[in-house]
């Protein structure tokens, strides 16, 4: 479970994931990215899952239910580095992210929020 990073950067968490999270790592990530929300009130979160090789059901759900989670506590999430196998993955299983954003990178994913893309915290 000490393989999730959740750090602040800005106004934002950045959050990162392990290549092979267990059940129990990513029970973890939903409980420290709220906790985490709760305590330093940050914008949003960039979710950085490059290293993530692999996606099953739980994860996806997870992962999911945590965005809306963040967005019912007033944050963003982008979800940064998901690879190509991980997209296909999450589209034979049905996943849908409904109002979540996705970013090439993190890069991409902070360039994202420095130009005000979206909606953050209820406010553009």
């Amino acid at each position: 479970m000490s393989d999730i990073s959740v750090i602040r950067v800005r106004d934002l968490l950045m959050v990162t994931l392990p290549s092979d999270p267990d059940d129990a790592t990513v029970s973890a990530l939903q409980h420290q990215v709220l906790e985490a929300m709760q305590k330093r009130e940050p914008k949003g979160v960039v979710l950085d899952i490059s290293a993530v090789e692999t996606l099953d059901s739980f994860f996806a759900r997870t992962v999911a239910e945590t965005a809306q989670m963040v967005r019912l506590m007033g944050g963003r999430t982008i979800i940064a580095g998901m690879r190509p196998a991980v997209a296909i993955t999450a589209t034979q299983i049905g996943l849908t992210l409904g109002k979540i954003e996705t970013a090439l990178d993190v890069d991409r994913a902070l360039e994202m929020v420095a130009r005000g893309d979206g909606n953050i915290g209820g406010q553009k």
